[in-house]
């Protein structure tokens, strides 16, 4: 049992906790969630012993071992098989002692090391990285790369499949699915559901909390607050609670006028589609935590485009993928992912892009964007469009030096003045305004980005979109870095958006909100998918077994 009685917790002069007390049970899997600042990653540093209380009482039971993802960017040469098997603490602890028993020279000992080994299965320890790495959504031919041969992001990913190999009774995942395809979450959700341990997670993606958590802990006011249930059971139940505040609900009445509003004009628009009814159920969910929403601190919208061409665009017989490289010999052909593309974009389509990890969908987005010229085939588009493009590489096209004033007095003046909308005069104090309903309020303005967040730095980029009044939105992985709050405020502005959008997201809770079909890449193509997300969710599961079964049959055969 953990314990917390009158905890205070303070980092540097801010009190993070405050008298705060709570109880975890073993076998427990609790979402901690709060606002950003609120104290989440500190309660995280007290739970594994890297801060400790100012006064109260904490107490974790001395011997629980614990697993958490290592923040830190691997650096070695060690295959990726060989880094994760390290993970697991109990098999090195006792293959050090195998070794230093035929040291001594001692027979019994020996004996116990080697029956030691074997128990904390030692002869599969190969067979169970591995499957932690392809779960993961690494292919088989590259379980014995080096780490330093993969980008960061999947660096990251063998970080999660290290602390997923030790064997743990407390698991503590700071956002884990940061760096995930939706294929890889799946297999994630599944894999945690069985385990037997404590687990403590915070994440900003609701359908992963609901989907693996049964007690909710909310840092509110510096206090610890713990409802029984996932993360929508805890919004049903604060809702129901600020509903009750008489005070608070007259603050929020025409939030949620606007709101409730809102939603009754899009359950109205949704046809009986299989796909548009995980709309409806999103906006059913959204009538119930009203008063939740309503008090967000964060909420924007998207400007009304000043032109809708129909089609947006239209691929013929296009092929996509990437050129072959400046440095490889002449004659070398370029890359292609996806062939025979024959697909059109038409005003007010709201499409969701699925496919597992390297099948092409940021490729595909990336070909609209102008980001990649098609290999083959033709890209034609609607006069008049105007794609706004977030990807996920967009943090890093942000320039560390300049500040968030500076971004946009450069957008201004690269922006047409007969491309601008009401209000947008491009003067310093009206970009002031305009930056503050997007919570850049004050000196953070004139605060350089590199020093700031990863969510304050996606609203800087969302700021921007937005600026450009554009009638496709095209976004890859928009929520990276945005906490709950933030995403709920994007899928509202998304479905007030009266223009297009194209959206790749492991958000399930936003797919669902936003989009009313979905497009699937997969195996060198673009087709429409006919079904809901847990359609999809299964077609992922099978796919990840069938992947599985594969690289088992190929072990045999090499053997």
């Amino acid at each position: 049992m953990i314990f917390v009685k009158n905890v205070t917790l303070r980092r540097g002069v801010k009190v993070v906790l405050d008298s705060a007390s709570m109880t975890i049970a073993p076998g427990e899997k609790v979402g901690l969630v709060g606002r950003n600042g609120a104290g989440k990653s500190s309660l995280f540093g007290l739970l594994c012993g890297r801060l400790h209380e100012d006064s109260g009482e904490f107490t974790i039971p001395k011997q629980w071992l614990m697993a958490q993802v290592a923040q830190d960017m691997p650096e070695t040469e060690q295959s990726a098989t060989d880094f994760v098997i390290e993970g697991d603490t109990a098999l090195l602890a006792a293959q050090a002692e195998v070794a230093a028993a035929e040291a001594s020279d001692d027979g019994m000992r020996m004996a116990e090391a080697y029956m030691a080994l074997n128990d904390v299965g030692a002869y599969d320890a190969a067979a169970r990285a591995q499957a932690l790495i392809l779960g993961l959504g690494f292919s088989c031919d590259e379980l014995d790369n080096p780490v330093n041969s993969f980008s960061g992001g999947w660096r990251m990913r063998l970080q999660l499949a290290r602390a997923l190999m030790c064997p743990s009774d407390l698991l503590l995942l700071d956002e884990p699915t940061n760096h995930l395809d939706l294929d890889a979450l799946v297999w994630l959700e599944a894999w945690l559901k069985n385990y037997s341990g404590t687990m403590v997670v915070i994440s900003h993606d609701r359908e992963f909390l609901d989907a693996v958590t049964g007690v909710t802990v909310h840092i509110d006011n510096a206090k610890l607050v713990r409802y029984g249930g996932n993360y929508s059971k805890f919004e049903e139940m604060r809702a129901e609670q600020m509903a009750l505040q008489t005070a608070a609900a007259a603050r929020q009445a025409d939030k949620i006028a606007h709101l409730q509003q809102f939603i009754n004009r899009f359950k109205a628009k949704a046809s009986k589609a299989r796909q548009a009814q995980s709309r409806v159920k999103a906006l059913e969910r959204m009538e119930k935590v009203a008063p939740v929403l309503a008090d967000a601190e964060f909420s924007f919208e998207f400007k009304e485009a000043l032109n809708v061409p129909n089609p947006m665009l239209s691929m013929l017989d296009a092929s996509i993928g990437y050129p072959a490289s400046p440095d490889a010999s002449e004659g070398t052909p370029p890359t292609v992912i996806v062939r025979g593309i024959n697909r059109s974009v038409l005003a007010g389509q709201r499409i969701g892009i699925l496919g597992a990890n390297g099948q092409g969908k940021s490729t595909l987005v990336k070909t609209i964007a102008h980001a990649l010229e098609p290999i083959e085939g033709e890209l034609s588009e609607g006069k008049g469009l105007n794609i706004g493009y977030f990807a996920q590489q967009e943090l890093d096209v942000l320039q560390p030096g300049d500040t968030p004033l500076e971004h946009m007095i450069h957008l201004a003046k690269a922006t047409p003045q007969n491309m601008r909308g009401p209000g947008q005069s491009g003067g310093e104090q009206s970009l002031r305004t305009f930056l503050g309903t997007f919570n850049f309020s004050g000196d953070m303005v004139k605060q350089p980005v590199g020093t700031m967040s990863g969510g304050e730095k996606a609203r800087l980029v969302l700021a921007m979109i937005v600026w450009q009044r554009p009638n496709l939105l095209l976004l890859d992985e928009p929520t990276n870095h945005l906490d709950l709050a933030t995403r709920e405020a994007l899928g509202i502005a998304l479905n007030e958006f009266e223009g297009t959008v194209m959206l790749v997201s492991h958000d399930r809770a936003l797919l669902r909100t936003v989009c009313d079909e979905f497009w699937l890449v997969t195996q060198g193509e673009v087709q429409p998918f006919d079904g809901d997300l847990d359609d999809y969710q299964k077609f992922l599961l099978d796919e990840a077994k069938r992947v599985r079964e594969a690289a088992s049959a190929a072990q045999k055969l090499a053997a």
